[in-house]
């Protein structure tokens, strides 16, 4: 790996291209909540049943046998009836053999060796496996070309946010989706609050006018350090990099990009509005590897001057936050179970089952990382496709705005990253050295 000296505007947005086709984001259907809608059922929502309806078998591959890899597919077998994971795909034996074994012992699941794919194409050959669904838990880097070969072989999938690290790898995913919405495939992505009921009762609400119209938001992922792997002994940069993945841009897209798009998206989701630019800043304080940064603040600014406040940070020893507001001209929500009038007084909370003694219980309602493929297998069995790929494309891509303005110090737009061609990561995959250039991002200019 090779150190760069100097960094350049060019090195984080690429160079202006013209991708017209893709346009700006849209008015936000809930921008103008009022008290006029009633009741209203807000399209798009999963029927959120607890378990998914019997039918043909249906046969999963999972792609990236990582921790996150290996859980989605036990969530998966858990979904339904007559659910079968068929073959599995890493580029590293050791998570083979791990993901085999906590299937075995969690679930009963042997798989054979012949179904067993390792390197950077075995995606290619999970695909070709009989399957009907590919789990899709890579880093996410690879999310991209991954979903358009499962789109063009036909595939349904289960897709882990985010879906890219660069505005390129972001639009292929927008247009894979469209493919996808054309031949009927169902696409849901690892943005659990889509499915999880407290979130999606408190949306129903705003949708149906109960903040009124929407001012302002604030979203938080304030958290300790996540994980980082030392460089052992043989490793290349590759399996160096690979093993260590998220910290490092071009394979996770910052934490901003990989985590904190979880805030991000649900602001859009309940706003129904993409950000139309962004101004932010960063630093790197504690992290000890790769070349990230460790905490972001950004304004996002939205159609009709609604302004969001983003902040992360991944620093262990500090005040945690993670969560979501949004207040509007009758009140103000924290998205997840409660909504308050402007005096502090509860308009309304969802209320959650209760245990024996009569105490709500959160941890009653089902767990959403269970429900995402319950409601995918549900949309399968009943025809009725789901398609989140776009809506968490751009998600990913409101969070790539954060970043870059953060690098760089400038105002990013939505339309700059509608037309950028910044692409990260090497020309070639190889498990050898990488022939690129790192360096943590310093905006601005060094003082006189």
């Amino acid at each position: 790996m090779t150190k760069n000296t100097s960094l350049s505007r060019r090195d984080f947005f690429g160079n202006a291209v013209a991708l017209g086709a893709l346009g700006t984001v849209g008015m936000g259907y809930l921008l103008n909540s009022c008290s006029s809608k009633s009741n209203l059922v807000p399209p798009g929502l999963p029927p959120l049943l607890d378990k998914a309806p019997d039918g043909p078998l249906l046969k999963a591959g999972l792609v990236g046998c990582g921790g996150r890899g290996t859980g989605a597919a036990l969530n998966f077998l858990k979904a339904g009836p007559n659910l079968q994971l068929a073959a599995i795909a890493d580029v590293f034996q050791d998570k083979i053999d791990s993901c085999r074994n906590k299937l075995k012992e969690k679930a009963g699941v042997e798989i054979p060796d012949n179904k067993c794919f390792i390197g950077f194409d075995a995606y290619k050959k999970v695909i070709e496996s009989d399957v009907d669904i590919v789990l899709l838990v890579t880093p996410p880097y690879f999310r991209s070309e991954h979903f358009r070969a499962c789109v063009e072989a036909r595939k349904h999938v289960f897709m882990e946010k985010p879906v890219a690290v660069d505005p390129v790898g972001a639009r292929s995913i927008i247009t894979s989706s469209k493919k996808a919405e054309t031949i009927g495939l169902t696409v849901v992505a690892g943005t659990q609050r889509r499915h999880q009921k407290d979130y999606i009762e408190t949306y129903k609400q705003v949708y149906n006018g109960a903040i009124g119209k929407i001012l302002s938001a604030n979203c938080y992922w304030n958290g300790d350090k996540l994980w980082h792997r030392d460089r052992q002994p043989g490793w290349s940069d590759m399996e160096f990099m690979l093993r260590d993945w998220v910290n490092w841009c071009w394979l996770s897209g910052d934490h901003i990009v990989e985590q904190h798009v979880h805030n991000i998206d649900v602001i859009n989701w309940f706003t129904g509005l993409w950000p139309l630019k962004a101004l932010g800043f960063g630093s790197r304080q504690r992290r000890i590897t790769g070349d990230q940064y460790d905490n972001f603040s950004v304004d996002y600014v939205f159609e009709g001057d609604i302004h969001l406040h983003s902040m992360c940070r991944q620093i262990s020893g500090c005040a945690n936050n993670v969560s979501e507001y949004i207040r509007g001209e009758k009140g103000y929500t924290n998205c997840k179970n409660i909504i308050n009038s402007h005096d502090g007084n509860v308009k309304w909370k969802f209320q959650y089952p209760t245990d024996k003694e009569g105490n709500e219980d959160p941890k009653m309602i089902s767990n959403p990382y269970d429900q995402e493929h319950v409601d995918m297998v549900t949309a399968i069995r009943t025809s009725n496709p789901l398609n989140e790929a776009e809506a968490i494309a751009k998600s990913t891509i409101a969070g790539i705005m954060g970043r870059i303005s953060a690098y760089t110090g400038k105002e990013v737009t939505w339309d700059e990253m509608m037309n950028s061609d910044l692409q990260l990561g090497p020309k070639e995959l190889t498990m050898g050295s990488v022939n690129m250039k790192f360096e943590v991002p310093v905006p601005g200019i060094t003082p006189a």
